[in-house]
């Protein structure tokens, strides 16, 4: 007979790179040092009858699209749950192993040859997990961390751009300009939302976390840690004591303007390694176990997907912009490079000639998910989060899992690829058109609105 009993199975495989393993997110390559906390992919399995569906959040800063389909390829294979069916995402943590060309740091090799397999086994034990269940919806806000990154400044600040020569309208992050901030540019999504599942007896399966920030980077270069999503997880087991099948999973929402270093108040987190990473996971934690005792328990939850493909346009260098760049990497020694304006001008005409080889045009995947009345976009990159809280105010029960099925870098609203600051600057990393984000999310809300 078919199994028509909503079931759920959640489980992890541990990912930890070795000591000397190149680690990516910065401008400059760096190698493990040592091993603060280890690394997971985690991943909660939801079948209904014939539907299943499979949520899978990876400690790691990104990983491009071909990666994330060779996973697919192997869940499929091993469980038969159909690509379109599996989300794919990265946590966006800065201190782990390099599977991604990043502006200076290549893929590791050898732990790109390991990763795939490691995620698709998380999801393959996560189906041996399968038991009857529960879930429901929670949101709460968390209002206390996340902060709009990117600032209008105050007269006689000039906010460079490497890229163009001129100057933005805005400055992400303007360390040691403090006091020229006249304001902050946008507001942050500081909700906090989560799907909860139970097995029919009452033991915990997973609860699947959303919230947008970015990693909290408190930790020195060299170190692997899963940041604040890692203290997430282990506390929220501890608080609901929960057993070892539990997987508490923190995913990163619409978090490409947002992080917790507040330059308006500089002071108001610790400064020692490891301080703000474990203050945001705790509370954040913390804030979802207090919000379960009211939820609304759903034991037949309907569960659906839908997935496109959106092609977009490329932003390319003009052939006198390439020219240009050349001249200046032919000048450069690369491995002497330190942190400062000039570093940033030869970093960026570097990836001005990488970009002039790649295609013009780009397949953006956009998927969306429904689990009774909670519905989830997967977006494939950093976006903003005025676009989260617009897709919120569209969608009842509704959140954003980015840096999902694919790294296509920032993809900024059309209001701020305007405005310029680091989020636009061309490159690899913000390489979409600039009305790349409206395309996208006018297709995931058509998807998502076809779920109901």
């Amino acid at each position: 007979m078919t199994q028509t009993v909503f079931r759920a199975g959640a489980a992890a495989t541990d990912i930890t790179p070795s000591p000397g393993t190149l680690v990516n997110g910065d401008f400059f390559p760096h190698r493990a040092t040592h091993i603060h906390d280890r690394l997971h992919a985690r991943a909660l399995v939801l079948e209904q009858g014939d539907m299943r569906l499979a949520i899978v959040v990876v400690d790691i800063c990104v990983i491009p699209r071909g990666m994330i389909d060779e996973i697919k390829t192997i869940i499929a294979g091993q469980t038969g749950i159909p690509a379109p069916h599996m989300l794919v995402s990265c946590t966006h943590t800065h201190a782990a192993g390099s599977v991604g060309d990043i502006f200076l740091t290549p893929p590791d090799e050898a732990y790109a040859a390991l990763l795939p397999g490691l995620v698709a086994q998380a999801v393959i034990l996560a189906m041996g997990e399968l038991r009857p269940a529960v879930m429901a919806y929670g949101s709460v806000q968390a209002p206390q961390h996340a902060v709009c990154r990117r600032y209008f400044m105050k007269e006689g600040y000039v906010p460079e751009n490497p890229v163009s020569g001129g100057t933005d309208a805005v400055k992400t992050n303007p360390f040691g300009a403090e006091h020229m901030i006249d304001r902050r540019v946008a507001e942050a999504d500081t909700g906090l939302s989560f799907l909860a599942v139970k097995g029919a007896g009452g033991e915990w399966i997973s609860v699947l976390a959303n919230y947008s920030l970015h990693y909290a980077g408190d930790w020195e270069n060299g170190t692997i840690s899963p940041d604040y999503f890692g203290v997430f997880s282990r506390h929220l087991t501890q608080l609901l004591e929960a057993g070892s099948g539990f997987q508490a999973i923190m995913s990163n929402g619409t978090s490409g303007d947002v992080n917790i270093w507040d330059f308006l108040q500089p002071q108001r987190y610790p400064t020692a390694h490891y301080a703000k990473s474990d203050i945001i996971g705790k509370d954040l934690a913390e804030a979802v176990y207090s919000a379960l005792p009211q939820l609304e328990w759903n034991a037949a939850p309907v569960l659906a997907a839908a997935h496109d493909e959106v092609l977009l346009k490329v932003r390319k260098p003009l052939p006198a912009e390439v020219s240009a760049a050349r001249e200046l990497m032919a000048a450069t020694d690369y491995t002497a490079l330190s942190f400062n304006m000039d570093a940033l001008r030869r970093i960026y005409a570097r990836e001005q000639v990488l970009l002039a080889d790649m295609p013009d045009e780009l397949l953006c995947p956009v998927q969306a998910l429904r689990a009774g009345d909670v519905t989830i976009g997967a977006l494939p990159g950093e976006f903003f989060a005025g676009t989260g809280l617009r897709l919120k105010e569209a969608m009842p029960h509704y959140f954003t899992i980015g840096l999902a099925n694919a790294n296509l870098g920032y993809v900024p609203p059309l209001a701020e690829m305007e405005r310029g600051g680091y989020e636009t600057w061309r490159c690899r990393n913000s390489l979409l058109e600039a009305a790349a984000e409206e395309k996208i999310t006018a297709r995931l809300l058509q998807l998502l609105q076809s779920l109901q």
